[in-house]
């Protein structure tokens, strides 16, 4: 039997049918409605909650790097899933500043139920295909799977990281995000309730509004318009002494070096405005935000037992001399 060679199928074309397969099964697999496999919820918060039943105790920087989201849109997506009840956030034994990601009651009921669905589709789709066609189908999807995984860490790999922009001074909107960050750290780690965020938010308010004042800042970490971290300088000049203020950091941004990059604005201001003392007032128990606080000069001076904040807490408070000294 003589054989034939038969022209290979352009690159171009290749493309272009594999493009229209992936469209086809985009449709197929329901990604183009609203909701996803039976369910309320949109095929992100479908696939967030797959993830973190695959791997409870995950990090929000960790699941966004899963699906492929952004900082900002990992913590929206992770806020929804908490008011929703089907996510829970615990403190983590390692770090008491960062939480891991947990299902709740619910939302083991609710991956069941996704799980069953997503069975179900496949189940129906092979039972059209031989088995030899099932095979060939697994090995194709495999190497096509990871094909794009290298191309897609190629490209993280060679782009160019975008700092999270910091913005000087009083932004709208500011004062709300600030002291929901506030009251949701405080809550997680120490009880703190609404007494807490009320003195955060009418506190704030009242800094804010007297912006531009001389020996007195606020830093801002700012995505698609929303405030995810801050810090605040409340400077004396008559006194020569700097409260630093409001220091907080969102979830969605730990490790990224934003912490480190607030407090290094914040001390090139008191050494430019030559503030004899620079201190704060922080929990004991907070081990990486201290280690933050030693790197820039900042040595321990007082510490208490009180419980004005609705618990009891170890209050301490750490000072800072002119230029670290």
């Amino acid at each position: 039997m003589d054989f034939v060679d038969v022209p290979a199928q352009s690159r171009e074309a290749t493309i272009l049918e594999l493009r229209a397969f992936s469209r086809k099964l985009v449709r197929e697999l329901g990604f183009m409605r609203a909701t996803l496999a039976d369910s309320d919820l949109a095929p992100s918060a479908v696939h967030a909650i797959l993830e973190i039943g695959v791997a409870p105790g995950i990090s929000a920087k960790d699941l966004g790097n899963i699906l492929r989201l952004d900082k900002s849109n990992t913590s929206r997506q992770v806020s929804r899933l908490e008011a929703a009840g089907f996510v829970e956030r615990r403190i983590s034994s390692d770090d008491a500043r960062a939480t891991e990601l947990y299902l709740t009651a619910d939302g083991k009921k609710l991956r069941k139920k996704i799980d069953q669905f997503a069975t179900d589709q496949v189940s129906n789709a092979l039972r059209r295909m031989v088995p030899a066609d099932q095979q060939t189908l697994l090995r194709s999807l495999a190497l096509y799977a990871d094909a794009l995984a290298q191309d897609n860490v190629a490209h993280a790999v060679t782009a160019k990281p975008e700092a999270t922009p910091i913005i000087e001074g009083y932004q709208p909107g500011c004062i709300g995000d600030i002291a929901s960050l506030h009251a949701r750290f405080y809550s997680e780690h120490w009880g703190f309730g609404a007494f807490f965020e009320k003195k955060v938010a009418t506190e704030l308010a009242e800094f804010a509004g007297a912006l531009p004042a001389q020996g007195k800042a606020m830093w801002l970490c700012v995505e698609n318009g929303r405030s995810l971290a801050s810090l605040v300088i409340d400077g004396d000049t008559a006194t020569g002494i700097a409260h630093l203020r409001w220091f907080i950091v969102d979830d969605s941004l730990r490790g990224t070096g934003i912490g480190r990059r607030l407090m290094e604005c914040a001390m090139r201001f008191v050494d430019e405005q030559q503030f004899s003392e620079t201190y704060l007032w922080t929990f004991k128990g907070l081990d990486s935000a201290r280690h933050l606080y030693d790197s820039f000069g900042f040595k321990l001076t007082n510490e208490s037992e009180g419980a004005q904040w609705g618990t009891k807490v170890c209050e301490q408070r750490f000072s800072r001399g002119l230029a670290g000294r």
